[in-house]
């Protein structure tokens, strides 16, 4: 048999009594409406959630500001460590000028050591060779430094002449598009660079050079400036008193003129 939804049972004798009985007629038991079935009761289990959510919150915020504190203190540590760092640089860059001044051979007069760091520059900024200083530090066209004061200077440098000689061919290659034996003999030449014969053939067998686009760029320029003809672009591009091109370059050029 279904059980009548108006009647409940008593929660002290389980006699079934209605629903809306305020006593039990069998025991005198009081019937109350269970606590989860009342409406304030669930009102109060909203105000604990919302209590609780707002109080994680809160603490979530507090938690996070730890970081931020961390990180303060870490970036202060590292602009300290940075400014230590720094200091030490600079301590090493003094120590090394004072190391650069002590090096300096005060035994000599300032006439000497004044030739020696002229000489130095020009070899590092020109790659001039060890004769090339000589002359432009006694010249009356340039430094104009006693003889025995040059003798000094490019007896005392420190340079390496093979390499001033490979830069010297690599500028010449590049800017003036000259052919290998053309550099060669400028590198040696009196008028020239003046380095050894040794130096200049070292040169010229470490280059890097494109040759026959060399010989070909001279013979652009010969027939954009001069309006040369091919037969006469080709015999001056390997001609000895011209630019000293191999004739299979010299003809690769004129093969090649547009």
């Amino acid at each position: 048999m279904a059980k009548n939804p108006k009647m409940v049972a008593c929660r002290n004798c389980n006699t079934q009594i209605a629903a809306n009985a305020k006593v039990c007629p069998a025991c005198g038991a009081k019937n109350k409406k269970p606590i989860f079935k009342k409406w304030w009761f669930w009102v109060i289990i909203i105000v604990i959630v919302f209590a609780a959510a707002s109080g994680g919150g809160s603490k979530k915020t507090s938690t996070d500001t730890t970081p931020a504190n961390d990180k303060q203190e870490t970036t202060t540590a590292e602009t300290t460590q940075n400014e230590t760092k720094t200091e030490e640089t600079k301590t090493e860059e003094t120590k090394e000028e004072t190391v650069a001044v002590e090096k300096e051979d005060t035994s000599v007069s300032t006439e000497f050591r004044n030739a020696l760091r002229s000489a130095e520059n020009y070899s590092s900024v020109m790659h001039m060779s060890k004769q090339g200083i000589y002359d432009q530090l006694t010249s009356e066209y340039g430094d104009k430094f006693p003889a025995d004061a040059a003798q000094y200077a490019v007896d005392n440098m420190e340079a390496d002449w093979n390499a001033n000689a490979l830069a010297s061919a690599k500028n010449y290659s590049d800017t003036m598009h000259m052919s290998k034996q053309g550099i060669y003999d400028q590198l040696i030449s009196e008028y020239g660079d003046m380095f050894t014969e040794e130096e200049a053939q070292y040169a010229v067998d470490n280059v890097e050079a494109d040759w026959n686009a060399n010989a070909l760029a001279s013979a652009k320029n010969y027939q954009d400036t001069m309006a040369m003809s091919g037969a006469a672009i080709l015999d001056q591009l390997c001609s000895e008193y011209g630019d000293k091109f191999t004739k299979e370059e010299a003809q690769y050029a004129v093969d090649n003129l547009k």
